[in-house]
């Protein structure tokens, strides 16, 4: 299965974040190193608009076969269009169909080789015509409020069995998506621009190994995490 790492250059939120060092390692090389150890993944690549993030990505063993156009690198480009203009290029380049393939964005280094041999078996066992990696929403939907210019609140509607009158422990469970692990059909996403189908797999990971980098703060909580992994 191929692995597409998108990493854009330009991050507002935290800039520089794809290579920024992470405990003496680049962020963008813990997506790269997991890839490459996976059994299931035969070649892995970076689709990237920024020459020193393609060269970060080279030094951790990724291959970076094109540079990505500026018009998929812009705010207003689409995750949809970066990952068509991967697979589109791969298959020229080889001759070869891609039916699916796997997503695996940088800023979640948590993620491990565990994680995506997990996720393919899971997906294969499934049958499934896509993945999504998830995590548990730590607040029910039940529980959100909107507020009005005056301050007075008023829940906002999103699933009201159970509104606020039950505790947490007794509402359902409900997912979000975290951003670590996508298993994507290029059919499906050229066609219908969408991952989720009435068969897409959601695959649960733990909310500590979910988090998604945007930001210092999430970049220090994730430094934490793993120096106390490591019993630093």
């Amino acid at each position: 299965m191929l692995a597409i790492i998108p990493a854009r250059g330009g991050s507002k939120g935290l800039p520089g974040k794809n290579i920024k060092p992470l405990l003496g390692k680049p962020l963008i090389a813990y997506a790269v190193e997991a890839a490459l150890a996976s059994k299931y993944i035969d070649r892995v690549i970076v689709t990237t608009d920024d020459e020193e993030i393609a060269r970060v990505a080279r030094e951790a063993g990724a291959e970076v076969p094109f540079m990505r156009p500026a018009e998929l690198a812009s705010d207003t480009a689409t995750a949809v269009d970066v990952y068509i203009h991967a697979t589109e290029f791969m298959m020229k380049e080889t001759g070869e169909p891609i039916e699916k393939f796997m997503v695996l964005l940088p800023t979640a280094p948590l993620r491990t080789v565990a994680h995506i041999d997990g996720a393919v078996e899971a997906f294969k066992a499934q049958g499934s015509d896509t993945l999504i990696s998830v995590t548990e929403a730590e607040t029910p939907p039940s529980w959100y409020m909107n507020m009005d210019d005056r301050g007075c609140i008023a829940n906002a509607g999103f699933g009201m069995k159970g509104a606020i009158v039950n505790n947490r422990q007794v509402n359902d469970a409900y997912y979000i998506p975290n951003g670590a692990i996508y298993i994507l059909d290029y059919k499906l996403l050229k066609e219908k621009r969408t991952y989720y189908s009435d068969n897409t797999y959601g695959y649960v990971m733990g909310r500590l190994e979910s988090i998604d980098i945007d930001n210092i703060d999430d970049f220090e909580y994730a430094e934490f995490l793993m120096k106390k992994a490591q019993g630093n």
